[in-house]
């Protein structure tokens, strides 16, 4: 996740730009960069760090924000997802003609490059986009309409683009398939940006830019075309937000936002990890070698990050057939654990700073354990500590109660099983290409799931005066049912617990009583008959009954409450819909509790002490 600003009018660029970047840096802050006309040509000027470092760059070379040089330009702050963090992959990139910025995965770059080097176009970073730019250049022949149309056709994946070409002076051209953008023309001149924050302060009124459509910035008008130039009218819109909710995307809450950004995250996890077709780290520079030998893999990970390793454990335990444990990091140090050359160990964190699992990492590599980690943060003291790293690419995560790191964990951990089986010979070519195309049908499916919220909100309003709560289900939804407990408690403050369904019997159905809220996850098949006997026993007993399926499992109203019914999915990919519904659950009833729901009490985002 990037974030994106372009200008062109009547005031200084540079300023612009500045006060545009530093509004998105919550987006991204790996590096930053901006491109302007100037004297008559392009300048760039971009650095690592966050936007304060490219400020002092700018200041040091003598260039000012403050000067009227310039009143055209773009710029960029990094969330970095192909190529490490340096100054030569950061935005814009520059070939010939073209400068751009990007947001987004370009699937098919490697194919892409190995046409260009044929060409005689040869990249000098790592990144997708100077690909894109380079095609770009490699197309255009004065015509920016014509090499667009051209470069849309050839290029696969999610992205918006921002594009100055050398001999179009004030003129940005701008498209996105997918990755966002939204424009808007005021006194100042016209701005497109990938978020309302950083328009804000011009016009309250925008459009957001259609999918597959070129918006052309002039400095009096902004012109929007499909990709035959035929002209479209946009749909304006109006906000009237102040800045501290702008910064949040135009949500209540960072929360809400983040939980709707997660089929994003999902794309940018696992869409640079496509081959044709097939998993693939060469990118991550994690080696197929890695797998030889192991005989056994350990998760070690503390709280939500602790439970995706749950659910992760069923993949990789079903395709590899080696025991996979999980271990929660705060114990796992302390008892003194069997791990030896032939260990894989997988930490999880999503700040790479979590003290119990950095613990727990170097535990591991002192007794001669590989170690692969999953993070976020690139950079983060997990990183640098473990032999591999697999990053999420979630983007920043604001609010205390994670929620998009967590299933772009559980993203990566499905990624790894599916490579590793298919690198050792468990998981045939076909039936690996298969189960990556049932973890891409995710994303739609989760984007349908996030159109339940009201009928989530609706359930909330039952649960805020309770001060007990359960959660039960079996395998994969026990799993399920542990992240979903401990978000609900972490930011509504109800004693909740989640208990495997089938051991309802041997206790806990004691503490089921008239009007106790019992959510009942029951998204897996081959237990589904066994979860319905479990809930009949909750319900007999006058539980308030809030029951969670998929789509084409039928259940009997007499049973539930509420049911929730999530789109048609392989039970292996439900938890990722489910998690969605509970993680909305949790927000709203914490929203009707008049909580503090991005800053819950006694806990901080990421636990950097034991």
């Amino acid at each position: 996740m990037c974030g994106i600003i372009g200008f062109t009018g009547y005031t200084e660029a540079k300023k612009v730009l500045i006060d545009g970047l530093t509004a998105l840096e919550y987006r991204g802050y790996d590096s930053a960069g901006i491109a302007f006309y100037e004297g008559g040509s392009i300048n760039t000027i971009k650095t690592t760090g966050k936007v304060a470092a490219l400020t002092d760059k700018i200041a040091a070379l003598n260039t000012s924000a403050e000067d009227t040089g310039s009143t055209c330009g773009i710029g960029h702050t990094r969330w970095a997802t192909h190529g490490g963090v340096t100054d030569t992959n950061a935005h814009p990139h520059t070939a010939g003609k073209v400068t751009l910025i990007h947001n987004g995965i370009i699937e098919n770059y490697r194919e892409l490059e190995i046409r260009l080097k044929e060409e005689g176009r040869i990249p000098i970073s790592q990144t997708d986009t100077e690909i894109a730019a380079l095609l770009l250049d490699s197309l255009y022949e004065g015509d920016a309409l014509k090499a667009i149309k051209q470069a849309v056709e050839l290029i696969e994946g999610a992205y918006a683009f921002c594009i100055l070409f050398a001999d179009q002076p004030e003129v940005i051209y701008s498209l996105r398939n997918s990755s966002p953008l939204v424009a808007c023309h005021a006194k100042e001149g016209s701005i497109i940006a990938s978020d309302m924050v950083a328009l804000i302060d011009y016009s309250k009124d925008y459009f957001v830019v259609p999918e597959m459509h070129v918006v052309i910035l002039k400095k009096d008008k902004i012109i929007l075309t499909d990709l035959d130039g035929n002209l479209v009218c946009p749909r304006i819109l109006h906000v009237n937000w102040d800045m501290t909710a702008a910064k949040k995307g135009g949500y209540p809450h960072f929360m809400l936002k983040e939980i709707h950004e997660q089929p994003d995250s999902l794309r940018n996890t696992i869409l640079p990890r496509i081959q044709n077709k097939l998993p693939d780290f060469t990118a991550d520079a994690i080696p197929d070698s890695l797998f030889d030998g192991i005989t056994r893999i350990v998760i070690t990970a503390c709280g939500t990050a602790m439970h995706a390793g749950l659910i992760g454990r069923v993949m990789l335990e079903k395709l590899l057939r080696l025991p996979v444990t999980v271990e929660v990091a705060s114990e796992f140090r302390y008892q003194d654990p069997i791990i030896d050359k032939n260990t894989l160990v997988i930490t999880i964190s999503q700040s790479g700073e979590t003290a119990d699992t950095l613990a727990a990492l170097k535990l591991s590599r002192e007794r001669g354990a590989s170690t692969l980690s999953i993070v976020n943060v690139k950079g983060s003291s997990i990183a640098r500590e473990s032999d591999y790293v697999l990053y999420t690419h979630a983007g920043p995560e604001i609010a205390v109660a994670s929620t998009k790191a967590y299933t772009a964990q559980l993203a990566c951990l499905y990624l790894l099983a599916f490579r590793f089986a298919y690198a050792t010979g468990k998981l045939e070519k076909e039936a690996c290409m298969e189960e990556m195309q049932q973890l891409l049908n995710v994303i739609p499916a989760l984007e349908e799931t996030l159109s339940q919220d009201k009928i989530i909100e609706e359930i909330s309003r039952q649960l805020k005066e309770k001060e007990d709560l359960f959660f039960i289900g079996r395998g994969l939804d026990y799993a399920l049912s542990c992240e979903g407990s401990i978000k609900l408690k972490e930011i509504s403050y109800i004693h909740s617990e989640a208990y495997a369904a089938g051991e309802l019997k041997h206790g806990t159905l004691s503490l089921v009583t008239e009007g106790v809220p019992v959510v009942a996850l029951a998204t897996q098949q081959k237990v589904y008959a066994k979860m319905i006997s479990n809930i009949r026993e909750v319900k007999a007993r006058d539980a308030f009954v809030i029951l969670i399926t998929i789509s084409g499992q039928k259940a009997e109203p007499s049973i539930y409450d509420y049911h929730i019914v999530l789109p048609e999915i392989k039970d292996e990919y439900a938890p990722f819909l489910a998690a969605v519904i509970l993680q909305l659950l949790a927000y709203y009833t914490s929203l009707h509790r008049g909580l503090n729901v991005d800053q819950p009490r006694n806990l901080a985002k990421s636990v950097t002490v034991e």
